[in-house]
């Protein structure tokens, strides 16, 4: 009787709770800093898409990012912004959307991009955004 209770317990330890925040943690890919920087300097093809505000982007940006401007993702106004560099989106490569801090913004873009049709494999969101970007050498300020 013994056995069958622990063997219960563990099998009821091993269900849905941890599955589902497993679930929750895969709903989007990431890619770190380190990992933007390390394809950067060994020219790998991918597009760096930036949503940050305007004020923000010319603040501060990776070198080479294509500005959108479309932070927060929240309006069809935001969205039309993305919808004005979908051809640019085209292909295979990576695409990395960098915002702000790497939260609702990016997730709101990832999902739209998707809808459009763009393959998930390819989207990848900047973890921590821009608030965890390190690399000062590739980033452009004061635009």
């Amino acid at each position: 009787m013994a056995i069958l209770l622990a063997t219960a317990v563990l099998l009821a330890g091993c269900g849905g709770t941890n599955s589902s925040s497993t679930e929750a943690k895969a709903e989007y890919q990431y890619m770190t800093a380190a990992e933007v920087k390390e394809k950067i300097e060994n020219s790998e093809e991918m597009v760096l898409l930036d949503i940050q505000v305007e004020e923000e982007w010319q603040e501060h940006h990776i070198a080479g990012s294509l500005p959108t401007h479309a932070y927060p993702v929240q309006s069809e106004e935001d969205k039309a912004k993305l919808d004005a560099v979908l051809s640019q989106l085209e292909g295979d490569c990576p695409i990395v959307i960098v915002c702000p801090r790497g939260g609702g913004g990016a997730e709101r873009t990832y999902n739209y991009l998707k809808e459009k049709g763009i393959a998930e494999e390819r989207l990848f969101i900047l973890e921590k955004g821009m608030a965890g970007w390190p690399y000062e050498e590739l980033t452009e300020k004061g635009l």
